[in-house]
């Protein structure tokens, strides 16, 4: 098990830590920083309940100061080879400091310190990634001239920064999805405001902090820990022209319907549906499903939930898969070893508790996990579980897997799509007509052919469809929202001097 849980958190070899936790973390407020006007709110690591440091409280009031702040910058918005350049930097340093990045995340969020390096890892190339499509960020030429009344015309359109954003993000992924916004939002040339999850802030202050010290002027990112009023507020103020939202279903179509005149992106929840084909390669499905099903104990929007598996191979991958989430180790998100570590708080634990006893309730089967082990969850499979119990038809997003049988792809594809959600969905076939049958029948935003759904690549268009969302993320489809199109027409027969 390593030290150092709480205190200062270690920088990478040889740097300097970034934030000092043994008092008040100072958060990136207006122009300058500030730990508030006193009142503050204790970050704690859901594992334990241990402390790991105090961060300020702050309100709708400091919201209002906030877009204020970012407002006034948009106006003059930075040159777009400094932009790039900054994100570079910011890359960088980050990388420097993958190690105190990745404790602060295994601290905040209790995931365990190997995924948590992984995260961090993510981040430096979302950073990188942003940077690249910055220095792409043009426009395109459009020939007016394919019609007779646009004979002799010049035309081209430009980007220009759509304002100030505002970007709610969740605490699973509490520095690479704050990197997702913040980045693009540079990139850009949008100052951001980020209301982080109230349970996970300091990922998302230590990358405000890399990027001030990157070359980024004061105000461009700034972080407001606090409640839903703090969200509410960015939502509701007028100069925020772009509201980006990573969380619940619920609270995401909420945002749009409240702010019907600005552009709304939302990434949301899901339940995605892993399919294992007749003659499919089972055991390679079952092998990924062990750990996809199970990494951050399921707190993942993309985390497998339901497997259909057809009959001929039911037996088989069942066998392979309770084998080896039997051996997942639940630990302290510090400990190297951890396979997993706990869900985010205990009323989250409760309600996964309260979903699986309900389940066999209505006839599932628990064949491993299901119950407590040292006070937290134990990696669950179950098979059973009805179509419209919310183990198969809600997001669980904990450490839960339900498998079911299925006579033929198309049950397996029609059960897929009997869901709300439609993100991310994966297809184990041995036939490239049958993926392509698969892939046209699919309901999702992506199909991953030979693959798990949890699989995402930090440049790939990351988004869904029905209740999962309306957006594209990653960095060049972000920035893309993230700016207008401005057409530029000029006659070139006019006169000019």
């Amino acid at each position: 098990m390593s030290d150092g849980r709480a205190g200062a958190a270690a920088g990478g070899a040889g740097a300097a830590p970034v934030l000092d936790l043994s008092g008040t973390v100072a958060v990136p407020l207006g122009c300058g920083w500030t730990t508030g006007p006193g009142a503050t709110s204790t970050v704690r690591c859901p594992y334990d309940d241990a402390r790991v440091a105090e961060v300020p409280e702050l309100g709708p009031d400091d919201a209002a100061r906030a877009v204020e702040t970012a407002a006034a910058l948009a106006a003059a918005p930075l040159p777009l080879h400094e932009r790039a350049a900054v994100l570079d930097e910011a890359a960088r340093r980050l990388a420097a400091h993958r190690e105190e990045a990745a404790r602060l995340i295994a601290l905040e969020a209790a995931k365990p310190i190997r995924t948590a390096r992984g995260e961090a890892d993510r981040a430096v190339e979302t950073l990188t990634l942003s940077a690249a499509e910055a220095r792409q960020l043009a426009g395109e030429v459009v020939p007016l001239d394919a019609t007779p009344t646009g004979a002799g015309k010049l035309a081209f359109t430009r980007r220009r920064p759509v304002g100030p954003v505002a970007a709610i993000t969740p605490f699973n992924f509490p520095l690479n999805l704050v990197a997702h916004k913040v980045g693009p939002a540079v990139a850009a040339g949008c100052p951001v405001v980020v209301k982080p999850a109230p349970a996970t802030p300091l990922s998302a202050i230590l990358l405000a902090r890399l990027l001030e010290d990157a070359g980024l002027p004061p105000g461009w990112v700034q972080v407001l820990p606090g409640g839903a009023e703090v969200g509410a507020a960015l939502v509701d103020a007028e100069p925020v022209r772009f509201v980006s939202f990573t969380g619940s279903d619920t609270v995401g179509w909420a945002i749009a319907a409240r702010a019907p005149r600005k552009r709304v992106a939302l990434e949301l929840g899901s339940n995605a549906p892993l399919i294992v084909d007749e003659g499919g390669d089972w055991a390679a499905a079952a092998d990924r499903a062990a750990v996809a099903g199970f990494t951050h104990a399921g707190q993942s929007c993309v985390s497998v939930q339901r497997v259909y598996v057809h009959e001929r191979h039911l037996d088989d991958f069942l066998a392979r898969l309770v084998d080896r989430v039997a051996a997942l180790r639940v630990g302290h998100p510090l400990d190297e070893e951890a396979d997993l570590s706990s869900v985010i708080s205990r009323r989250e634990q409760d309600r996964i508790v309260s979903w699986i006893e309900s389940a066999t309730a209505a006839g599932a089967t628990v064949l491993t996990g299901g119950g407590l082990e040292g006070g937290h969850l134990r990696p669950t499979v179950v098979t059973g579980v009805p179509d419209d119990h919310p183990l198969s038809c809600r997001e669980v997003f904990g450490p839960v897997v339900a498998v079911a049988g299925v006579a033929d792809l198309d049950e397996a594809v029609a059960r897929s799509n009997a869901s709300p959600f439609g993100l991310q969905a994966g297809v184990f076939t041995p036939s490239i007509d049958r993926a392509l049958r698969a892939v046209q029948a699919l309901e999702f935003g992506t199909v991953l052919v030979n693959e798990v759904p949890t699989f995402r690549v930090d440049s790939q268009p990351y988004g869904g469809v029905k209740d999962s969302g309306n957006t594209r993320e990653g960095p060049r489809y972000a920035i893309r929202e993230m700016t207008e199109e401005q057409l530029v027409m000029i006659d070139a027969g006019s006169s000019w001097r």
